[in-house]
């Protein structure tokens, strides 16, 4: 049957139809219409006047039956069944006996082999299981204790700690007004803070809280009015002090007692907190100059009188304040509630007295308290009506002693003072869950007050009642911190050598008037050395001498004379006087030289003393 060109359908439905085209384009159809192209009259033609066998290259064939079973064969051997794989595993096993049948010696026990290959296994599980559960408790369990050094703050007790959040710096401040800021980039061996001041004039300080940026430092004193300075000790706000003679603390613009605790907020830069004896917490806008407070939280006892909060905090999000009070009680206050009632109250947590730390854990669900009670309490704030854990026989001999939750919050560190009769301060590291004790590390021989576990150095600092800031740390998980100033040598400050002023030069001066060149150290001290007054140079060994030590022109008179006027000749000075000049007396008298030859002309003869002078009475004259 003849085909029809391009653009008509082929009649003969019981074939393969295809649709055939040729010319520039290409071809479409099946792997034959390009063999009858090839064939095609007009295109042989073409290829003869053109001088040319063909058009290009071929185009590539591919056969659809070949790819097929390709493809059928991998999905086989995908999909395969388990009984096939232990049948062509056990015809490997077949082939593997048939190879050992030249095997010389008895067969060993199937059994053996089993239970030996079994019993490794479960010692390699049963390690592999310890091992794990040994790395897992000690990387929960993790406390960076293995190396200790100490910073001296000052001789009293420090009271206040804190490390910014970056780890680069640390402050601490004291029961002696002073606040000392510590560059562990900058420090050296010796460690030694970089600068020292009294922001609170002679107040004590109680607290320092760096604010989430670390470029805002907010001081915590003795004082009613609290400080903001930057990272050099600059001060950039102060809060205004209060009325004390208006009774309604709500109506006044500040604190009128002393204040107690404070606080940055962990979200919001600009806003901080204080706490005050006047029984009152209030917020700040760092941004209103302190002119006024933000919001104000009145607390009240049972009987509803005022009680004074000794501890603040705020949550990881910053918006509840909780408050540990001077009766004991846990009060919790969420701003989008109410600013008149706390949203939840413990009122007997602990015993009447200050509570002296209160801190979030990392993830916020539960809230940790120290008290001088000498308790320890762990409160879980999904059921806030009995403690979850408690440790007792815990002296704490300030109001400002710590306790703290680890970066991971499996880890609970708090700080102990000592008792009378005791002689070393310590920290306690309890579990968590149960508050097991699982590490008690001594610190010094005084008390432990502040205590600060950065998550990102892995460090931890401690404050103690002798003035000292003891670092603790890992050498292989601590990073940065105190392990970049332990490591550096203490090198002295090399002085240079500048000319304070300009000297002028007078070269015609007077020696009275003028003044000397100044010169610089090495030279002075080079001119010096050359002086043997100022280099106290000891004698010189003599050459000369006789009956102990003597010049070297001689021990007499005549030697030294007689060698001051040139003469070449030596004098033995051990010789008679008078015998050497009467050597020469002959000379003198034939070859006259100093005496004669003046008096020549004048007194040619000599003329000498007689045994008596002239004038003298006869009483006087000389005996014969």
């Amino acid at each position: 049957m003849k085909k029809i060109s391009i653009g008509k359908i082929s009649n003969s439905f019981g074939q393969s139809s295809s649709i055939e085209a040729t010319g520039i384009i290409g071809t479409f159809g099946a792997p034959k219409a390009i063999e009858t192209l090839e064939d095609d009259h007009e295109s042989q033609e073409m290829k003869q006047v053109m001088g040319i066998s063909s058009f290009g290259k071929k185009a590539k064939t591919f056969d659809i039956n070949e790819m097929m079973t390709q493809v059928k064969a991998t999905a086989r051997e995908i999909t395969k069944k388990p009984e096939e794989d232990m049948a062509s595993q056990s015809d490997s096993e077949d082939s593997e006996k048939s190879d050992d049948d030249d095997f010389i010696g008895p067969p060993i026990p199937e059994n053996l082999t089993t239970a030996s290959s079994s019993e490794k296994e479960k010692n390699l599980r049963n390690e592999s299981d310890t091992d794990s559960e040994d790395d897992s408790a000690s990387n929960q369990y993790f406390m960076p204790i293995a190396a200790e050094t100490s910073m001296k703050h000052g001789n009293k007790a420090v009271t206040a700690l804190t490390v910014d959040p970056s780890g680069a710096r640390l402050a601490s401040g004291s029961v002696d007004y002073e606040v000392s800021f510590w560059d562990f980039a900058g420090m050296d061996s010796n460690l030694r803070s970089f600068r020292t001041l009294q922001p609170a004039e002679n107040h004590p300080i109680r607290g320092l809280h760096y604010s989430n940026t670390g470029d805002l430092l907010l001081v915590i004193s003795g004082a009613s009015q609290a400080k903001v300075i930057d990272r050099d000790g600059f001060e950039k706000l102060e809060t205004v002090k209060g009325d004390m003679y208006i009774t309604d603390m709500a109506k006044t613009k500040g604190h009128t007692g002393a204040l107690l605790g404070g606080s940055f907020n962990p979200v919001l830069k600009e806003e901080f907190l204080t706490t005050s004896a006047d029984g009152t917490v209030r917020t700040w806008d760092f941004y209103g100059w302190g002119k006024i407070h933000k919001q104000i939280i009145k607390c009240r006892a049972q009987n509803g009188l005022k009680t004074s909060p000794t501890a603040v905090t705020y949550n990881k999000e910053g918006k509840v304040i909780a408050c540990g009070c001077i009766d004991g009680s846990i009060q919790l206050w969420d701003f989008r509630k109410s600013s008149v009632a706390p949203a939840s109250q413990v009122r007997k947590a602990h015993q009447p007295i200050e509570i002296s730390s209160i801190s979030y854990s990392h993830i916020g669900d539960h809230l940790l308290t120290r008290s001088l009670d000498e308790t320890l309490k762990l409160w879980d704030l999904r059921n806030f009506k009995k403690p979850v854990c408690e440790v007792g026989d815990l002296f704490a001999r300030y109001d400002t002693t710590d306790a703290i939750f680890s970066p991971n919050d499996a880890v609970v560190v708090t700080a102990k003072s000592i008792k009378k009769g005791e002689k070393t301060g310590y920290i306690n590291f309890y579990e968590t869950n149960t508050f097991n004790l699982l590490k008690s590390v001594p610190v010094t021989g005084s008390h432990t007050i502040k205590v600060n576990w950065h998550s990102k150095l892995n460090q931890i600092f401690v404050g103690t009642g002798d003035g000292n800031v003891k670092c603790f740390y890992d050498h292989k998980r601590s990073l940065r911190g105190i392990t970049l100033c332990v490591i550096k040598t203490h090198r002295k400050a090399q002085y240079s050598e500048v000319v304070s002023t300009q000297q002028i030069i007078t070269p015609h001066a007077l020696p009275m008037l003028r003044q000397e060149r100044r010169k610089t150290s090495r030279k002075q001290m080079e001119k010096d050395r050359l002086d043997p007054v100022k280099s106290k140079r000891p004698d010189l060994p003599i050459t000369s001498g006789q009956g102990g030590r003597v010049a070297s022109s001689g021990g007499t008179l005549s030697s030294y004379v007689i060698r001051n006027l040139g003469l070449s000749k030596r004098v033995n000075d051990d010789q008679d006087p008078r015998e050497a000049i009467l050597k020469y007396a002959k000379d003198a008298e034939e070859n006259p030289y100093w005496i004669a030859p003046a008096y020549k002309k004048t007194q040619p003869n000599n003329i000498l003393a007689s045994g008596t002078q002239d004038g003298e009475p006869e009483s006087k004259k000389s005996k014969q």
